[in-house]
């Protein structure tokens, strides 16, 4: 198979990849409520970072680097919150709300962490869509 159709399978992968990851994230704030749902949301918020990483760079990322900008993305977004911007945002969008949040939370900093993790099993199992195992 050629690198061109490798990747462009690839990204059909993460495309269909992250519209789940989505679909589950704002599903299951529809079906639980509190701490299941809040910590649940921060784990695919990450896990949904990580693919798109993947979508964006197919062929220039590994997994574990993907992981990597997944999580540090996620934690930037988080410690942004200490300055207030992200909650100023908040209250004028609701997209800004989904994507920035607005109050600081140093639990969610493990949960993204656990999404990172999930992305890197996710890739170790899944075979990709060349049927080759995925590179460390």
């Amino acid at each position: 198979m050629t690198d061109r159709r490798c990747t462009r399978r690839t990204r059909l992968a993460a495309d269909g990849a992250a519209a789940v990851t989505l679909c589950a994230g704002l599903g299951i704030r529809a079906v639980a409520d509190g701490d299941v749902a809040k910590y649940a949301g921060d784990a695919l918020y990450t896990l949904l970072l990580c693919t798109l990483v993947v979508l964006i760079a197919p062929a220039a990322v590994t997994r574990r680097t993907a992981a990597g900008i997944g999580l540090g993305l996620s934690w930037a977004i988080e410690l942004s919150q200490l300055t207030g911007v992200p909650a100023e945002l908040s209250q004028h969008s609701v997209i800004a709300r989904l994507i920035l949040g607005s109050t600081f939370n140093a639990p969610d900093l493990l949960w993204y962490a656990v999404g990172a993790g999930l992305f890197l099993l996710i890739r170790t199992v899944v075979p990709r869509p060349s049927g080759l195992r995925h590179a460390p």
